[in-house]
């Protein structure tokens, strides 16, 4: 018997709405009864009487509360139909089921009570938790849904992977077994075959051991089949890490001849993991390498490392890079930044991580943060990698001390600055210096009611030295102690004009910084400079008080230094600035523009360019102009321009030689560098890029020069690099490069290093 009536349709729906509502008002699982509609519907056809009231038909509260403890369905549907002689429930239209973790939308829902059968047909789509989406045209389900059958289905997951099955059975414990399977994570075209699928016999998906495992799979690219393997296996997209192989690297170079990379990933645990890389070359043999890291509460540390016996030398080579930060309490952080490697071509010749590095720099900390209070110490050792730093001395730096503490403004806006520095230097050849400096100072911004800028700072650096076997004349060496005190007083002036319109604004300011200073306070015969030997006048230290980067050298000589700052700004984009300054010294053998090599009373002039006035164009150019003749004596220019189909950068750089810097190590000498770079897309999916480092000067050539191709799209990338650096190192035998990288989405890859 069939017992229907529209008003009987509202009445259910209205039920299941009404205790889907407390439900979820309640934060329990959104569901209704089953038992509970097909109860009530049975009652409401027998016995509906249209002079009833809602509150005669609707379960009251205390029925409803007692019911929900075995409420696991929710249950919505246009048009209902309850068949007691065959005990089925018919669900049509827009039928919604949801129980515990899966929705079931399907056109039509047949429910047999005494079966516990679900059977859905017409546009059936299930949704799982964790986002999986399953289509089919029928659908049986069984054991509350926890189980079932279908054919011909088509699945769309979480990460946008997609599987077609000609057949689909879900078991116990979330078991999903698949026949004759499909599997891509790529975009699929009508009547287009991927750029690569996987088809199997078999496909058993383990939600409990997250696992995919394939049989009889088949890896096709555009529709070829490329490899076939009678069983592979993978995690499925919810897992995040796991122990296992990953796809290799493959390179070759002139040092190393033809290598691959075997890769095993180790999960220890969810915070620590190791990976074991070794390469595997033809003409060196095997170079052991791994990487290991490991995530504390407070902190993290991670290393790596290989080794290598050359077989042709029989030399020892390796390297160690390692990282550790813990955060001891609220106030102080231990960090440390070990770097290693055996001679100075090792990095190049192994293609590893920084190879063009000119030096490596090892360093342990000990930082503090409190308030308006800063410490640190550090102890710093250096390794030399550039062959034109192969007569440096090396030093050692255990301990180096620092402390910055900045008061409270009082009611003016006055506030103190107090620096304490100390360090303790060891030279390689020999020699070594224990340095204390202390830098009070006192500091006032003011801004006066006509839009004026100024800034009063006041301080005195006191030193004290301990050397030992220091020779600034190579005849008389010295040993002792020595101290200095140095004042300086510095007042710094802007008045910022702005001059705004409808499609713009621009900013016009002139600067005035001047400083007073005693002259000769450095004592050079004694005091070696070992932290302040970087002199450049330029753009961004003209207008300081001190333009020494470290403590060893005293900025002094009375100074006036003058510039004038201007900006231009769009309202939608674009900006242009330009910036040029000049000092004028009171002493001409003031010290830092005496070490510059810069004579006469006035500097060079100083400046810098900057445009970006869209998307496609941006340029940074800084200069120096001899005071005299404007002779060009230092520019750098970095420039990109051009859309992202064709965009080009270029950098110069040109310093010209210095006679006062001229040392064994050739410091002072010319540079002149050319850097180009192109790089294009030329498809949605294919990119290329260029770039050649040409040294511009006599006897000059081409430094380093490379190019990438790249194939990207949604589910994989491939890409080719060739690389070959023109050192002049002749240690260094690993000029030529040419590497191979690819990844498949959900599957893994190999990225170059």
């Amino acid at each position: 018997m069939n017992n229907r009536s529209p008003l009987y349709y509202r009445l259910f729906f209205s039920l299941g709405l009404s205790v889907f509502l407390l439900s979820n008002t309640q934060a329990s699982t959104r569901t209704t009864a089953l038992n509970t509609a097909k109860s009530f519907a049975e009652n409401t056809a027998k016995s509906f009487d249209p002079s009833m009231n809602m509150t005669d038909i609707v379960p009251s509260e205390k029925e409803m509360k007692s019911q929900e403890k075995d409420q696991d369905i929710h249950f919505s549907a246009d048009e209902i139909e309850n068949n007691q002689e065959s005990s089925t429930i018919t669900a049509k239209g827009h039928v919604e089921i949801i129980r515990d973790n899966l929705t079931l939308f399907a056109d039509k829902v047949t429910y047999n009570q005494e079966k516990d059968i679900v059977t859905a047909n017409g546009d059936v789509v299930l949704v799982e938790k964790d986002g999986n989406v399953i289509f089919s045209d029928e659908v049986v389900l069984t054991d509350k849904m926890t189980q079932g059958e279908m054919q011909n289905i088509k699945v769309i997951m979480k990460d946008k992977t997609r599987i077609a099955a000609k057949s689909f059975r879900r078991g116990k414990k979330d078991k999903k077994i698949m026949s004759n399977v499909i599997y891509t994570p790529c975009d699929v075209c009508k009547n287009e075959d991927p750029l690569w699928q996987i088809k199997a016999k078999k496909i058993e998906h383990n939600a409990e051991t997250q696992d995919i495992h394939y049989q009889n799979a088949y890896l096709e690219i555009k529709g070829v089949p490329v490899l076939y393997t009678p069983f592979l296996s993978h995690p499925d997209p919810t897992v995040k890490r796991r122990s296992g192989f990953l796809f290799p690297k493959l390179s070759t170079n002139s040092y190393l001849g033809a290598a691959i990379q075997p890769r095993y990933f180790w999960s220890i645990s969810d915070q620590e993991n190791i990976l074991f890389n070794p390469i595997l070359t033809s003409d060196k043999g095997v170079v052991a390498g791994a990487e290991y890291k490991k995530y504390f509460y407070r902190g993290d540390l991670s290393a790596s490392g290989s080794y290598l016996r050359d077989p042709d030398n029989k030399d020892e080579r390796g390297n160690l890079f390692l990282k550790g930060r813990y955060e001891v309490n609220n106030f102080w952080v231990a960090d440390t930044d070990i770097n290693y490697a055996s001679d100075s071509a090792y990095l190049k010749d192994l293609s590893l991580p920084k190879k063009d590095d000119a030096w490596l720099t090892s360093r342990a900390s000990l930082l503090g943060f409190d308030n308006r209070n800063y410490a640190a110490i550090d102890a710093y050792y250096y390794t030399l990698l550039s062959y034109d730093l192969r007569d440096a001395d090396k030093p050692t730096v255990v301990p180096l001390f620092n402390y910055e503490n900045y008061s409270d403004p009082n009611k003016y806006g006055a506030y103190t600055k107090t620096t304490l520095n100390m360090a303790s230097v060891t030279w390689d050849e020999g020699g070594s210096s224990q340095r204390a400096t202390m830098i009070n100072s006192w500091n006032l911004p003011y801004t006066s009611p006509y839009g004026e800028k100024y800034k009063l700072a006041a301080s005195v650096k006191s030193d004290l030295f301990y050397v030992d076997d220091y020779s600034f004349d190579k005849d008389s060496p010295f040993t002792g102690a020595v101290g200095r005190i140095f004042p300086q007083l510095g007042l710094e002036w802007r008045l910022p004009f702005v001059r705004a319109t409808e499609d713009s604004r621009q900013i016009l300011e002139p600067v005035i910084v001047g400083v007073a200073a005693p002259n000769g306070d450095n004592k050079i015969n004694k005091i070696p400079n070992q932290d302040s030997q970087d002199v450049d006048l330029d753009d961004t230290n003209i207008l300081d008080l001190d333009r020494y980067a470290g403590y060893d050298r005293n900025d002094d000589g009375s100074r006036i230094s003058y510039g004038i700052n201007w900006s231009a700004y769009g309202n939608q984009y674009g900006r242009t600035s330009a910036f040029l300054a000049q000092s004028y010294k009171f002493n001409k053998n003031e010290s830092f523009t005496e070490a510059e090599g810069q004579n006469g009373d006035f500097t060079d002039y100083v400046g810098r360019i900057y445009a970006s006035p869209n998307e496609y164009f941006d340029m940074n150019y800084r200069f120096k102009l001899d005071k005299e003749n404007y002779e060009l004596t230092y520019n750098e220019l970095s420039s990109s321009f051009g859309p992202e189909i064709l965009r080009a950068y270029i950098g110069y750089i040109y310093f010209k030689a210095n006679d006062s810097e001229a040392t064994s190590l050739d410091y002072g000498r010319e540079r002149k560098e050319l850097y180009t770079s192109l790089s294009a897309r030329l498809t949605k999916d294919w990119s290329f890029s260029i770039y050649n480092r040409q040294d511009l000067t006599q006897n000059g050539g081409s430094l380093e020069h490379g190019g990438t191709l790249t194939y990207e799209d949604e589910c994989s990338r491939f890409q080719f690099i060739m690389r070959k650096d023109n050192s002049n190192d002749p240690n260094y035998e690993g000029d030529f490069e040419l590497s191979f990288a690819f990844y498949l989405k959900t599957l893994g890859g190999s990225a170059t290093k």
